[in-house]
């Protein structure tokens, strides 16, 4: 769940020129043009590509996939618009924000996961709902999914920035603000979700499943979604839908057998056993087959992506909605 405003990237991994320009055989020109280089972080939207390329469900397809981490949604999309990556996991905020610039070079093609259940919005004791932080200061990340959970719950209770006093605060740093009551609320992610939930004297008082477009759309402020380099799949359809097949195979295995993913994703996150696997849990995860459901044509999810995307102009996350339909392309999920 990252911001979209940030345009900066680390890279961690990559294929090298060294290595392409060695393999010379007819079978290495062949795992050449099968290679994907994916962008992705330790949020749990990237689980199911992590999981495929340690064990080995995208080498038995014959897909070379090369992993980059990167800190951010907008810096994973500005490396897949500078071609440094072909296929990445975002959230969506930061796909509609280019789509709102007109930029037209990715495709949206799946949805991984709701993780409705481990973004919130947490107060300090004595505060039980949204109402009781009339003259309050919540702290969050500006332009993310939790900013605008925030701003859409005020707005369902009548309430504005005049009546709270809401403010920037990198999410690293939320628990800590939160625990020296330097803040009387804070709305985050996992992993930081889960650390303020485990600090004595916070509670829980609205998760994403109260996002005012969740109950009729399924849609949390800012769902995670699978995004490809246009040209790339453009040139490369089969490779792309052979990359879905395995990936959403994987997304599958991580709702029905959730422990045994543990022991490789806390490779990715550093967290402990317990809390992988709790997070794991915590998200429902879509297989294949249900991502025609899902953005498939006239689809009641692609009707509330573009709902979140007027809101995002409403809020002044974005200056105009684009049609984001235009951006969705289901033919690799068929």
């Amino acid at each position: 769940m990252n911001t979209w405003n940030r345009r900066r990237f680390i890279k961690t991994s990559a294929l090298t020129g060294t290595a392409i320009a060695l393999a010379s055989s007819p079978l290495a020109v062949l795992a050449q043009s099968r290679a994907i280089n994916y962008g992705g972080s330790a949020w749990l939207g990237h689980y199911p590509a992590y999981l495929a390329i340690e064990n080995g469900q995208f080498a038995e397809a014959d897909l070379k996939v090369g992993w980059e981490f990167f800190g951010t949604s907008s810096g994973r999309m500005s490396a897949l618009m500078s071609g440094d990556i072909d296929v990445a996991g975002t959230g969506v905020v930061s796909a509609i924000a280019l789509m709102a610039q007109g930029v037209e070079r990715f495709y949206v093609i799946g949805v991984p996961d709701n993780f409705g259940r481990v973004e919130g919005l947490f107060a300090l004791e004595g505060i039980e709902s949204i109402n009781d932080l009339k003259g309050k200061t919540i702290g969050t990340t500006f332009a993310s999914s939790a900013h605008t959970l925030v701003l859409d719950l005020m707005a369902q209770n009548g309430l504005t920035e005049r009546d709270i006093n809401v403010i920037n605060i990198p999410a690293p740093e939320i628990p800590a603000a939160i625990k020296a009551k330097q803040i009387d609320a804070c709305a985050t992610w996992t992993p930081y979700f889960n650390t303020v939930a485990s600090l004595p004297g916070v509670k829980l008082i609205a998760d994403d499943t109260d996002f005012s477009l969740f109950k009729d759309y399924g849609v949390t402020p800012g769902p995670d979604v699978l995004v490809v380099s246009k040209r790339f799949a453009d040139r490369n359809p089969d490779i792309v839908k052979d990359f879905a097949k395995v990936y959403f195979a994987a997304a599958e295995s991580l709702g029905k057998d959730p422990e045994a993913a543990v022991e490789v994703l806390t490779k990715l996150t550093q967290m402990s056993a317990e809390e992988q696997l709790q997070t794991i849990k915590d998200a429902d995860w879509y297989n294949f087959e249900q991502q025609q459901a899902m953005i498939g044509a006239d689809s009641k999810f692609v009707e509330g992506l573009q709902k979140l995307a007027d809101m995002l102009v409403e809020y002044g996350q974005i200056d105009k909605s684009p049609e984001v339909k235009n951006w969705i392309k289901n033919d690799f999920i068929r």
